[in-house]
């Protein structure tokens, strides 16, 4: 299924049933004007067979991960940092927030994520891509 995936595209994998991660799919795709991103949730067949391939132990993510076409991938502050720094104007001004260290910045995202469901809500299912936007989900 790796084989398969598009080269020229960044994947976003997120956690399909939460709002807040659905809402940040939802500002990337607003904001990916240049057609760079493909998403898919981590609970999707497509987001299992990436976290096997990249050994990650799907029962200890709470995290979005940035799979690159390259082979690298990225996951919590440093995701989020580079998917943002795509959306060009002063959104790039969050790259400041690299300067700290890794630990300090996934502090504050682990903090986030912890609550996610409890502030934000969660959803009894994956949320299904309006016709327009389904080719951009894998």
């Amino acid at each position: 299924m790796i084989d398969s995936l598009p080269k020229d595209k960044k994947i976003v994998l997120f956690d399909g049933v939460c709002n807040l991660c659905n809402s940040f799919i939802n500002k990337i795709i607003e904001r990916d004007t240049n057609d760079i991103f493909r998403y898919a949730s981590l609970q999707s067949e497509v987001g299992i067979a990436i976290q096997k391939h990249l050994k990650l132990d799907a029962s200890k993510l709470d995290s979005v991960i940035l799979f690159e076409p390259d082979g690298s991938y990225y996951h919590k502050s440093t995701a989020a940092l580079r998917i943002m720094k795509e959306f060009g104007g002063a959104w790039s001004l969050m790259q400041v927030f690299m300067i700290f260290p890794k630990f300090l910045r996934d502090a504050g995202y682990n903090f986030v994520a912890k609550y996610r469901y409890k502030w934000f809500g969660k959803k009894d299912s994956c949320m299904m891509p309006t016709p327009e936007l389904k080719a951009k989900f894998l």
